[in-house]
Parts: structure tokens; C-alpha cells; sequence
């Protein structure tokens, strides 16, 4: 009976993993941009693609890629909730597919990353700047990568199709409405 516990419990600690090491990435990465690459200043870390990516020491109040800049509040409100969350469906998570928990697990890091910064900070730091696209850091790239994961298995897993078929079932279940209910209201 508590090898499926064991079971489930390793699958919760990769969840954790991921997430751990794309705080720690993120956070050395923004370290070292904060202690060598002074604010508003670029360096271009690899010679000859400075025209196509480099690091551009920002500081983002908004949302990811410098969105909504000013609402700090709001964001670390929301990466807060998203933490929480992922934290308590942490259990069930663990008896998901792993490109589920890689998902999940790379937005609890990215989350949790940026939040960091939020509350130490009172701002994100930026620095990877394709200079086509708003500056970015490791966290923000983690969450979009766990939600195209998310969306990859949502709309192309067999899993992600049932999953969505059958919630639709149930909600279509729950607006109907029982007839102890309808008995009670004179219907």
C-alpha cells in the first residue's frame, strides 16, 4: 500500500525539481546581470550576434516582456495565487503525465522566480534582449515554455482531449439541474 505513496511522492519531488532549478537559474542568471551589467547598459555576450541577441540590464515593473509596466502590485498578487496553487495540486499533479509536471513544474519556477524579485526588489530584472521583442529573463521564458507544453497537451495528447472532453461532460452535468432540486422550486 505505500509503494503508490512513494511512487507519487517522487513524481512531486520532479515537479520540484524542475521548478528549483529554473529558480536557481533564474536567479544566479539575474544576479550576475545586477552585479556586472550596470542598469540600462548592454553587453552582447557573444561576438558578431550583438545585431540579433544580447544583455540589456532592465528593470521591469509590468508583466513578463515588459507588459503593463507600473501594475507590480497586481503581478506579484497573481504570482503569488499561481505559486499557491501549483503548490496545493502539487498532489494530484504527481499522478500526471510528465510532460504535465515539466509544464507545471516550469511555471511554479518561472513564477516563483519573478516573484522573488518582486518581493526583494520591487521589480523584475531583465536581460535577454532579441532586440525585436521586449527583454526577458529566464523566468519569464520558463513560464511560456510550460504553457506551450500545457497547450501542446491540451489540444494534441489523447490525455489532454479526454481530460477536456470529460470536464465538459461534468460541467454540462452540473448546469442541469437534479430533481430534488426542481421538486423543491415548483418546477
Amino acid at each position: 500500500m505505500s509503494a503508490p505513496k512513494v511512487s507519487v511522492n517522487r513524481r512531486s519531488l520532479f515537479l520540484f525539481a524542475v521548478a528549483l532549478a529554473i529558480i536557481a537559474l533564474d536567479q544566479i542568471s539575474k544576479a550576475l546581470v545586477r552585479r556586472y551589467l550596470p542598469l540600462n547598459t548592454s553587453w552582447d555576450p557573444i561576438p558578431g550576434l550583438g545585431q540579433i541577441v544580447t544583455f540589456t540590464h532592465v528593470h521591469n515593473t509590468g508583466a513578463a516582456f515588459g507588459l503593463f509596466p507600473g501594475l507590480g502590485t497586481v503581478f506579484l498578487a497573481v504570482a503569488m495565487v499561481v505559486v499557491l496553487l501549483i503548490i496545493a495540486y502539487s498532489g494530484q499533479l504527481a499522478r500526471a503525465t510528465p510532460l504535465l509536471r515539466i509544464a507545471f513544474g516550469l511555471q511554479l519556477g518561472g513564477a516563483a522566480g519573478n516573484l522573488i524579485d518582486r518581493l526583494t526588489q520591487g521589480y523584475v530584472t531583465d536581460f535577454i534582449d532579441f532586440r525585436v521583442w521586449a527583454v526577458f529573463n529566464v523566468a519569464d521564458s520558463a513560464v511560456v515554455i510550460g504553457t506551450v507544453l500545457l497547450a501542446y497537451y491540451a489540444l494534441f495528447t489523447e490525455s489532454g482531449q479526454e481530460d477536456f472532453l470529460a470536464s465538459r461532460s461534468e460541467s454540462r452535468r452540473s448546469d442541469e439541474p437534479n430533481e430534488s432540486w426542481s421538486e423543491g422550486h415548483g418546477e
